[in-house]
């Protein structure tokens, strides 16, 4: 049975374009079809090009006829998160304060895309501000839903990023993640979702920064492969941003290796739902079982002086963000008190934020001089109604790893009893981006996923 191209991984389309066994446009109108057939069920698209993309796409069926592709990504349908800046496509950011905004310039990683030449679908919906409470449910565009079961949640704030790829609305997406937005909505979808080190992916002509430097941008998609083309596709140093000059461009995976993980089933006293309970400790047993050392433990890491300063950056950068800017009547009302919140938040605060970024910083270096990688789950709730806000413990794993600026990566677990994805995540020290992909790679090989696709 042919499988239809809309099916196939971002890497296998690169390959069957460059053997000529099929072109860039057609890809495109299968990929469109299926947008077309199951988006309205899901609502995952805040702006879809299609004439932006036919354009590319001809551009590229044209580059591949004259035996001149730009890049890996030469014709590769990708969607981009609508807090992330496109030339001539409107940012929303899931705001009606942000509704008319059309950007002149593309962020950095997606001018990179576009510069190997990537066919941008459109902008996929985010929570308002990307300051979601588990899932994706704006005054603007309404509620995106879980591809695996559309009355569920497909987890925040990438949520629309993630649904897209799970549904096989492009193979690739780029989402962004401030406190756990790629990797929480890639364990709902059944997908592989990074977050990056704080800095290896440069940023510039993007909106305005509200989460100090925790927020980054990451490639979701269905497989290993995939991730690591887009990684290798956005990264890399400019000079505009610092934080981005200790990246080499051209650094990629090493060799697989035995690796010391500290596995931690639970963060302090948060909950975990049994069936990741349950699917996150057969991964422990899993990944033993493929030559590592996993030893079972707590977080060495003090949770509490997270907690107690994590809730004061967003809130302070929400009304930062606001401050000089008519917003009254156009922000959800879960984004009230936040405000206000963010308002009575110091100078001396925002200090005492930062210096407890760095404490939570140096206490990870210190877990990293022990074990190599840290294993945890990607969220501690399964997916809830889509139309509800969740319950505190479902973000319990994520938000300190972007306090540190550390990478993380969701890798798929086995999935619960009623069909619903499940995730674990993996942790590296600072700049051990390659080292998660090499072991989620390994992890792949070993318990395949990519073949599982919902029912629509």
């Amino acid at each position: 049975m042919t499988i239809p191209s809309w099916q196939l991984s971002a890497t296998t389309l690169a390959a069957e374009f460059r053997s000529g066994l099929l072109r860039p446009t057609q890809a495109l109108e299968s990929v469109l079809a299926r947008t077309e057939a199951v988006n309205p069920k899901l609502n995952v698209f805040a702006q879809l090009d299609i004439a932006g993309a036919t354009e590319a796409a001809r551009a590229a069926d044209a580059r591949f006829a004259a035996g001149a592709p730009l890049g890996p990504f030469d014709g590769v349908p990708v969607s981009i998160k609508d807090n992330i800046t496109v030339k001539g496509l409107r940012c929303a950011w899931g705001s009606e304060v942000f509704r008319d905004f059309i950007p002149d310039a593309d962020e950095t990683p997606v001018a990179r895309l576009r510069a190997q030449g990537a066919v941008i679908l459109g902008k996929t919906n985010v929570s308002e501000f990307t300051l979601g409470r588990g899932n994706v449910n704006t005054r603007l565009f309404g509620t995106t839903r879980n591809a695996w079961n559309p009355t569920l949640t497909c987890g925040a704030s990438s949520g629309g990023a993630a649904s897209a790829v799970a549904a096989g609305m492009g193979p690739v997406a780029l989402g962004t993640d401030g406190g756990g937005s790629i990797r929480r909505p890639s364990a709902y979808g059944g997908l592989v979702g990074l977050k990056p080190t704080t800095g290896r992916v440069a940023r510039i002509n993007g909106l305005p920064v509200i989460l100090h430097d925790c927020e980054v941008i990451g490639p979701i998609a269905r497989t290993v492969d995939d991730v690591a083309m887009a990684l290798s596709a956005i990264q890399g140093p400019l000079a505009e941003d610092r934080n981005s000059l200790r990246f080499d461009a051209a650094e990629g995976e090493p060799a697989p290796r035995p690796l010391r993980i500290l596995y931690v089933p639970r963060f302090g006293d948060w909950p975990v739902d049994e069936p990741i309970a349950s699917a996150c400790a057969q991964t422990a047993r899993n990944l033993a079982a493929l030559g590592h050392t996993v030893e079972e433990g707590v977080l060495p890491v003090e949770l509490a002086l997270f907690e107690k300063h994590w809730p004061k950056l967003g809130a302070a950068g929400l009304a930062w963000l606001l401050r000089n800017r008519s917003w009254q009547g156009k922000v959800g009302e879960i984004y009230l008190d936040m405000i206000e919140q963010g308002k009575a938040v110091t100078g001396l605060e925002y200090l005492d934020i930062l210096t407890a970024f760095r404490e939570i910083s140096a206490q990870f270096a210190r877990l990293f001089e022990r074990h190599d990688l840290m294993v945890t789950p990607s969220a501690g709730a399964m997916p809830w109604n889509a139309n509800e806000a969740g319950p505190a413990h479902h973000r319990a794993f994520t938000g300190i790893v972007n306090a540190a600026g550390l990478p993380a990566i969701n890798i798929p677990a086995a999935p619960a009893a009623n069909g619903m994805p499940i995730g674990f995540q993996a942790v590296g020290s600072f700049g051990a981006d390659w080292t998660l992909i090499a072991l989620a790679r390994q992890y792949e090989a070993a318990h395949p996923w990519a073949g599982r696709w919902p029912t629509l």
